[in-house]
Formats: structure tokens, C-alpha cells, sequence
């Protein structure tokens, strides 16, 4: 007998990740709403890794938050179909973390401040049925193995706000993969970190993703996040996708204005760091 019910999710032989015309809406204020997100269409693939990116504002976070059910009030889907490893998004909800897992940016915060790390993943494992009790504890020291934290036991029993911001970021990806998912969402995932733990976080969600076969959408503004990470890029503008293709075709080649202000700003970005540096890499 297939599980269901909530914690559990029927999985389909069907692309990992469908988004076909997603639009979301706002109020405006006048009794109309305004379109924040306007006809968006991606795919992701078993051990395809895509990014999504944009300036600030472009609509590529709500997008993900979209995609996970997890649209802010008052907005709402208006358009469109998200399908997650063959779940409708309407479904994501009831299943969440097991068909897909979220990796946030500032895991800190995005951790609850009370409960600890291992509490909070025993917590996630049992829900969606992988383990119970004392198996369920020794699988959440194996996740935090997984995720290159080389002495799981002291962060099994600490609080979020006794990790450093790498530590906590590890453990966001040992959540985000509790439930067994088939997708990772990652949203600014390097945010606030300092370069060296940048590196060290992307090389882990390259490594985890291939070992594991599963499709990775990250979500950043940043190009050389980008360049290091995925396969395929998708550029977002005023709620639109204006771009995509190949990562290094769309980075070298930019045909859309905002792509090329993208990519010369990061330009501008890598002189100053050279600079700082006395031009030497």
C-alpha cells in the first residue's frame, strides 16, 4: 500500500520540476491587483541544476515561494500550473519538504530559535514517515555527516543561535533534505557568508544533487554563484523571464539589457575585488 495523508506524497514518473505560465497577483490598493509575476514557464530535470536569476525586485524569490505553495498574503496564484515530481501545487502544501525541499537564505533566522537542531530535524523525518524514535535520531546525525559538519553529536544538541552562519546553512540543507525530496529550492543560500563558506556551500549542493539525482533551482542575484553552480540560467525582469539558456552562453553572450546589466556589473564587481587585492587572483 502506497502511504498517504500528510507527511506523504505519491511520486510520478514525470519531470521533476514543471512551471507552465505561473502568475501571481497582488492587490493594488484600488480594488484591482497588479501582476507581480507574469507568465513564467521553467523546467528542471533529474540532476539538472537551474538557476534563476534577476535584480532585486525581478520577481525570482516569489517566484520559488510560489512554486512551494508558499505565496504571501495577499497574493495569489492567478495563472498557471506548477507540477513538483508529478504533484500539483495546490498538493505541495500536504507534502512539503518531501517532493521538494527548501534551503533559505540567512538560515539563522529561518531556524526556530527554540527548539534544537536535532529536535527540529527528528521532528521533519518523523513527519514524513522516513524513521521514527531512535532510528529517526540516527538518521538526523547521519544527515548532518552528509552535510560536511564533521562532528554531528554537538550540533545534534545545540540551538541555532550557537552556530555560526556556515554551521546553520549546513543545517538548513540537512533539513531541506529530511524529507527524502526529489527537488531543491535554493533561495540566496550564500547570502551573508563570507567567501571561503560561499565555496563550501555551493560545492556541497553541486555534490549533494549529483549523488543524489535531483534537480536543483537556485534563486540569486549573484552571477558568480551562478557561473560556479548551474547548468542552465533564467533571467527574470519586472516579472517576466526575458532570457535563458546554457550558463555559459547566456553569461559570455548576453542578448537581453538586464542580462547584460547583470553581467557587467559583476564585471564591475570582480575589478573592484582585484583591485582591493592589488590585481592579483
Amino acid at each position: 500500500m502506497t502511504p498517504s495523508g500528510p507527511g506523504f506524497c505519491v511520486m510520478a514518473a514525470e519531470p521533476l520540476l514543471e512551471v507552465d505560465d505561473l502568475g501571481v497577483a497582488f492587490p493594488d490598493g484600488s480594488g484591482g491587483r497588479r501582476v507581480v509575476v507574469d507568465g513564467v514557464s521553467l523546467t528542471v530535470g533529474a540532476g539538472e541544476r537551474v538557476g534563476l536569476v534577476g535584480e532585486s525586485g525581478s520577481g525570482k524569490s516569489l517566484t520559488a515561494l510560489a512554486i512551494l505553495g508558499l505565496t504571501p498574503e495577499p497574493g495569489e496564484i492567478g495563472t498557471g500550473r506548477v507540477m513538483v515530481d508529478g504533484v500539483e501545487s495546490s498538493e505541495i502544501a500536504g507534502c512539503r519538504g518531501g517532493v521538494v525541499g527548501l534551503v533559505l537564505q540567512e538560515a539563522g533566522s529561518a531556524l526556530n530559535p527554540v527548539y534544537s537542531i536535532g529536535y527540529q530535524l527528528v521532528e521533519t523525518i518523523e513527519t514524513h514517515g522516513i524513521a521514527r524514535g531512535e532510528a529517526a535520531r540516527l538518521r538526523a546525525l547521519e544527515l548532518l555527516g552528509e552535510v560536511a559538519l564533521e562532528d554531528p553529536e554537538p550540533i545534534y544538541g545545540a540551538y541555532p543561535h550557537q552556530l555560526s552562519g556556515g554551521q546553520a546553512q549546513r543545517v538548513m540543507l540537512a533539513l531541506a533534505l529530511a524529507g527524502e525530496p526529489r527537488v531543491i529550492v535554493a533561495d540566496e543560500p550564500t547570502t551573508a557568508l563570507d567567501l571561503v563558506t560561499q565555496a563550501q556551500i555551493l560545492e556541497l549542493l553541486g555534490r549533494i544533487t549529483d549523488e543524489r539525482n535531483l534537480g536543483l533551482l537556485l534563486v540569486s542575484h549573484d552571477l558568480a554563484v551562478i557561473a560556479q553552480l548551474v547548468h542552465r540560467v533564467v533571467v527574470m525582469h519586472e516579472g517576466r523571464i526575458v532570457e535563458e539558456g546554457r550558463t555559459a552562453e547566456v553569461l559570455q553572450n548576453p542578448e537581453h539589457p538586464s542580462t547584460r546589466a547583470l553581467v557587467a556589473a559583476a564585471a564591475r564587481m570582480r575589478g573592484l575585488h582585484d583591485s582591493a587585492n592589488g590585481g592579483v587572483e
